[in-house]
């Protein structure tokens, strides 16, 4: 084989072997290595920087971590993940670590080529029927960061939810923090929009959530 030199790294001996011989049947195509753990990833790129590596993430080691090593190391290399997870956390934590395909094992062998090509493109490539899966899980987790940095609370608002977990009223916070109470009442009005409630009990059943464990046991007004 000549032509794009690639590697492949799988702890199942037969099915690197199918890999290989795939590699030979298609051509175009140039082996430099295999391997059979995660260390082997890294250990390839340094040693042989191909231009491709067929990855499994089910093997001894951090197959994540290798990946993003390896992408840092030879950002130049695509890396193709090949694979039986059809966990969608996998394919966006291997995406997110650097790889460039995610294909699962039972695909058409056509799908491997493709992720490669695709690859080498500069593209992102995964086996058609998990991509819906994937984006969907992608987009739920788009909406779910942007939530986060929705509700997320500055230190005087931090303040006054933890007074409100201690069970203090408007006045109190307000002596508590050395402001008026009009203040705070706009602080309880800006909450109220941020937590998504509708009154004060749904601010402080919304702020449990966002105040650590234990927390809001301490007035944060009171010295230690």
């Amino acid at each position: 084989m000549d032509g794009v030199s690639i590697a492949v790294v799988d702890d199942h001996p037969l099915l690197t072997e199918g890999i290989v011989a795939l590699l030979q049947r298609k051509g175009g195509f140039s082996l430099v290595a295999t391997g059979s753990a995660a260390d082997h990833i890294t250990a390839i790129t340094e040693t042989h920087q191909p231009d491709a590596m067929i990855v499994d993430l089910n093997m001894a080691g951090d197959a994540f971590q290798a990946i993003s090593d390896a992408s840092k190391a030879a950002p130049h290399m695509k890396m193709v993940v090949f694979t039986a997870s059809t966990s969608t956390d996998h394919a966006i934590q291997a995406l997110d670590a650097g790889a460039s395909g995610y294909v699962l094992k039972g695909s058409p062998a056509d799908d491997l080529f493709d992720a490669i090509e695709a690859a080498r493109r500069g593209e992102i490539y995964i086996t058609p029927a998990f991509a819906t899966k994937v984006i969907g899980a992608l987009q739920s987790k788009a909406l779910e960061k942007r939530a986060a940095q929705s509700t997320r609370l500055s230190v005087r608002e931090d303040q006054i939810v933890r007074l409100l977990l201690c069970g203090k009223q408007n006045r109190e916070i307000a002596r508590a923090l050395s402001l008026s109470e009009k203040t705070i009442k706009g602080y309880m009005t800006n909450l109220m929009h941020k937590l998504n409630a509708r009154n004060r009990l749904e601010v402080v059943i919304a702020a449990q959530r966002l105040v650590p464990p234990g927390a809001e046991a301490r007035d944060p007004a009171r010295p230690r």
